[in-house]
């Protein structure tokens, strides 16, 4: 409910002026959030034909093609967005989850090292850093990412939830459970550990989880 109204608030603001980017970041990124990519998408293209050459848009546009699976585009568009003599951390690291997506596991991992070096303390990297892990089922150097990206500033819920969820597929059931307590409502905890004992019965089983963060 209350996601429907913050999006509600969200879709206002960007009818009352499609040419402020940010308000068409952010509505983007809320119906990335619930699944409506290709709305997403939809929301950007309008945005695009003020702001050409804009890497805010554009950032947020790869991220919103990636969510919708349209991973060649994503990856044409962040390229046109990183300048090697000025990097920008959150477009090596949009570019880093779109290749991991796309199965390029280690040239994804060294994106997100290099984003590091110009964005230390940021917690996103080093829990992308940790997903690529778990992708590859790498799960303890996927968990030393999280636990590291969870001590950071800016560190988030979901962050929290994905360190339980490689904890869960661990077999650490009591810990990804004592996690998810402190995230969420008791239901969604129990919706969550059923979700991970189903994973663990899956092969492929990290394809659906990741994202362009």
């Amino acid at each position: 409910m209350e996601a429907q109204t913050n999006l509600a608030q969200l879709a206002a603001q960007f009818e009352r002026n499609r040419n402020d980017k940010y308000a068409a970041i952010n509505f983007s990124a809320a119906l990335r959030a619930v699944g409506q990519a290709k709305q997403a998408v939809s929301v950007l293209e309008i945005t695009l034909a003020s702001h050409r050459n804009d890497p805010d848009v554009d950032i947020a546009y790869a991220k919103a093609l990636a969510a919708d699976a349209r991973f060649s585009q994503a990856l044409n568009v962040i390229n046109n967005t990183i300048r090697p003599e000025s990097p920008n951390w959150n477009a090596l690291s949009v570019k880093g989850a779109i290749l991991d997506q796309m199965g390029q596991n280690q040239q994804a991992r060294a994106l997100y090292a290099q984003a590091m070096l110009l964005a230390p303390n940021e917690a996103s990297l080093e829990a992308n850093m940790g997903l690529s892990y778990a992708m590859t089922s790498e799960l303890a150097k996927a968990e030393e990412h999280l636990v590291r990206a969870q001590r950071k500033g800016g560190a988030n819920s979901r962050i929290r939830q994905n360190l339980a969820l490689v904890l869960g597929l661990q077999g650490r059931f009591n810990e990804a459970r004592s996690i998810y307590l402190s995230e969420l409502p008791p239901d969604q905890v129990e919706a969550n550990m059923a979700y991970i004992r189903a994973l663990l019965t899956q092969q492929n089983r990290w394809d659906t989880i990741k994202d362009a963060g």
